[in-house]
C-alpha cells in the first residue's frame, strides 16, 4: 500500500485529534470543536503527504517530539488556522475611520505632525491591512504620515500579504477607482493578476504574532487597532486576555474595531464604547 492511500484510509482517531486540539490551545488559544474534526483531517493529509510520513500518528509523534517539534509546529499552525477576509469587509467600519475618527485624529496632529499607526491584528493574506493603507492614503495622501502593521500567526498567509498580489477576482470589491490609482495589472493580461503599488506597499509592514504571548511585535501607542473576527476563536477567559493585551498596545484615546458578530460585554477590559464594535481605549 502507498503512503497517500495509507493516510486516505487512516482516521485520526480520537485520542489523537484530542492531543492535537490541546496543543494548538495551548500554543494559540485556539479551541478546535468536535465538529472540526473532519476539516483538520483533510487540512493535514497534504503536509503528511509532503513528508512522505504513514499517517496521523506518525505526524503527530513527529511534531510533539522536541528535537524537531518548533519548527514543523508553524507549519501545523498554518494548516489548522481559518484565513477568511476580503477587502473592505465590513465596510461601515471604513466609514466610520473617514466621517468621524480620521477628521478627529487629523485636528489632533496625527498623520501629518505626528504618525498615525495602526494596527491589523489577524492580518491574515493582507486584504484587511491593504484597505486600511488605501483608506489612509485617500485621506492624509499617499505621502501622509502614517504605518499599517499586519500581524498575523500564520507565516504562509503572511508572506502572500508581502508579496501583495491577488487575482482580479479578489480584487472586485476594491473601489474602481481605488484600484486605479493603487495597483498594477500584469503584464500578463491573461494571468488576471493585479498588486499594489510600491507606495501603498511600503506603508504595510508584516510580521508574524501570536496573540496568545506575552509580548508582541507591534510599537507601542498605537492609534487605531483592528482585531476583527478574531477572539470568536477563543473561549472567554482566553478572549478577556488577550483584548487587554491588545489595549496594553493601543495609547490612551486610540481605537479599537472588532467584529460585527463580537462582543466585549461582561468583561473587564479599559475601554468604552464609540459606536456598535468601535471602542475608545480609556
Amino acid at each position: 500500500m502507498t503512503v497517500d492511500n495509507a493516510i486516505f484510509d487512516q482516521e485520526l482517531s480520537a485520542k489523537n485529534f484530542t492531543m492535537l486540539r490541546s496543543f494548538i490551545e495551548k500554543s494559540c488559544g485556539i479551541k478546535l470543536a468536535d465538529t472540526k474534526k473532519s476539516m483538520v483531517e483533510g487540512r493535514l493529509r497534504k503536509r503528511i503527504r509532503a513528508l512522505g510520513m504513514s499517517g496521523y500518528k506518525e505526524y503527530l509523534d513527529y511534531v510533539m517530539a522536541l528535537e524537531n517539534g518548533a519548527a514543523e509546529q508553524l507549519h501545523l499552525i498554518d494548516v489548522i488556522t481559518t484565513n477568511k477576509t476580503e477587502f473592505f469587509r465590513e465596510n461601515n467600519h471604513f466609514e466610520s475611520m473617514t466621517n468621524q475618527i480620521l477628521p478627529l485624529l487629523a485636528d489632533k496632529g496625527f498623520g501629518s505632525l505626528q504618525q498615525l499607526k495602526l494596527w491589523s491584528c489577524a492580518s491574515s493574506t493582507g486584504e484587511e491591512p491593504y484597505t486600511m493603507a488605501m483608506v489612509m492614503a485617500e485621506f492624509f495622501g499617499i505621502r501622509g504620515n502614517f504605518a499599517v502593521y499586519a500581524t498575523d500567526i500564520n507565516t504562509a498567509v503572511l508572506e502572500t500579504g508581502r508579496k501583495a498580489i491577488y487575482t482580479e477576482e479578489k480584487a472586485q470589491s476594491i473601489p474602481f477607482d481605488l484600484k486605479k490609482k493603487y495597483m498594477l495589472r500584469s503584464v500578463e493580461r491573461a494571468d488576471k493578476l493585479v498588486r499594489f503599488r510600491p507606495e501603498i506597499r511600503s506603508k504595510v509592514k508584516f510580521a508574524r504574532n501570536n496573540l496568545k504571548e506575552n509580548k508582541y511585535v507591534v510599537p507601542e501607542k498605537i492609534d487605531i487597532a483592528f482585531c476583527r473576527n478574531v477572539i470568536i476563536y477563543f473561549d472567554t477567559p482566553t478572549q478577556e486576555m488577550i483584548l487587554n493585551k491588545i489595549c496594553s498596545y493601543i495609547r490612551p484615546g486610540g481605537y479599537l474595531f472588532l467584529g460585527h458578530s463580537e462582543s466585549v460585554h461582561g468583561m473587564t477590559l479599559p475601554l468604552k464604547t464609540f459606536s456598535p464594535t468601535i471602542y475608545i481605549r480609556t
